[in-house]
């Protein structure tokens, strides 16, 4: 007996180890910034709290058709060959255009700025990326090292499949300033960040930075990297305006009145990049089913959209193409313009000139 107990001592103290000292976990939120977090309206009893209650737990019934799901699995949920790219190289001319790179990663560049977004290039959405759903497209859909320097890098939140360690180191020294919600610049720091080159920011906090300005807007979903800091760090919606364009990034999450709002404050938006992607009824109250996407798009009054969160990773149940088909037959009963670029491919943003292809087919 006593033995047994040793080695369910040692084996605790060994997960308290790992839990500290692995890198890609990332860094709990330390008790300063919680003391300041106390003062937010949108956090309580140690965590951030959704304006709408979002539930993550789970029926016994849920539970147990998750795992009936899982044990069953989906030939149709990854392609049968790797996705094609449309080009790993930079657009050289100076418009104004967004580079989408599979699910949630894309590239602004807005008035000779480089922005980049939930810039997640690793093989896989896991702290083991060894192990995982592998990248629908096999290689990346751009090469890090031709990526011009970037003036700024905007996160949603701190999931695996936005907030990737590997990502952040190789490109940390081209960044010149990370704008991040409340408590994520923690990791960042850990993997070498300088603390001077982070902004935290709430939700409604208006930024302005090098001519852009950028506000941290609500998004209905949740946080966390390891087994004990779920929902320690914010997670948000970016609106993003230039001198004559104004671009929507709706991060994750569950379809809400906070699209309503947003639309009211700073709507109308010249393109929205809206998820559509790794959704189901049992979790719908933190990633919208295509449907409510659509009419996201058009509560924060966008004019143009592209559907983002999927052709990344398989994270879901449902088949890979489900999200783009979904949510353009449900744009199209409403009139709403869908542009669907391949990965790499650069989009001019207030040009009636955009790609409409179903290159997924």
């Amino acid at each position: 007996m006593l033995n047994i107990i040793k080695i369910i001592l040692s084996s605790f103290i060994l997960l308290l180890l790992f839990l500290k000292l692995y890198p890609p976990l990332g860094r709990r939120t330390t008790k300063e910034k919680v003391r300041i977090f106390k003062e937010k309206e949108n956090f309580a009893n140690g965590k951030f709290q959704n304006q709408i209650p979002a539930s993550q737990a789970m029926s016994l019934k849920h539970t147990g058709s998750i795992l009936r799901d899982y044990i069953k699995g989906n030939p149709r949920k990854r392609p049968d060959t790797p996705i094609v790219i449309g080009t790993k190289g930079t657009a050289a001319d100076s418009s104004n255009k967004i580079t989408w790179f599979g699910h949630s990663a894309f590239m602004l560049e807005l008035d000779g700025k480089t922005i980049l977004v939930d810039p997640m290039f690793g093989k896989a959405p896991t702290p083991f990326p060894w192990f995982g759903n592998k990248r629908f497209s096999g290689d990346l859909p751009v090469d890090l090292d031709s990526l011009p320097p970037i003036d700024a890098v905007l996160l949603s939140h701190d999931h695996y499949d936005h907030l990737d360690y590997h990502s952040i180191k190789k490109l940390k020294d081209k960044v010149g300033q990370f704008i991040v919600p409340l408590g994520v610049g923690g990791h960042l720091e850990r993997w070498g960040v300088n603390g001077k080159r982070i902004s935290e920011h709430n939700w409604w906090d208006e930024v302005s930075f090098k001519g852009l300005h950028f506000v941290c807007t609500p998004a209905r979903h949740f946080s966390g990297r390891s087994l004990n800091d779920s929902n320690s760090t914010l997670w948000c919606s970016w609106v993003i305006n230039g001198e004559k364009h104004k671009v929507f990034f709706s991060g994750d999450s569950g379809y809400g009145s906070h699209f309503t709002e947003i639309g009211e404050k700073y709507g109308p938006f010249d393109l929205t990049l809206m998820e559509c992607g790794q959704y189901d009824e049992r979790w719908s109250t933190i990633h919208m089913m295509p449907e409510e996407t659509v009419q996201a798009h058009l509560d924060v009054q966008g004019k143009r959209m592209i559907p983002i969160h999927w052709a990344g990773f398989t994270l879901s149940f449902h088949d890979w193409t489900d999200p783009i088909e979904r949510v353009t037959k449900a744009a199209n009963e409403r009139a709403v313009q869908v542009c669907t670029p391949q990965l790499g491919e650069s989009v001019l943003i207030g040009t009636e000139d955009f790609p409409q292809t179903k290159w997924w087919k």
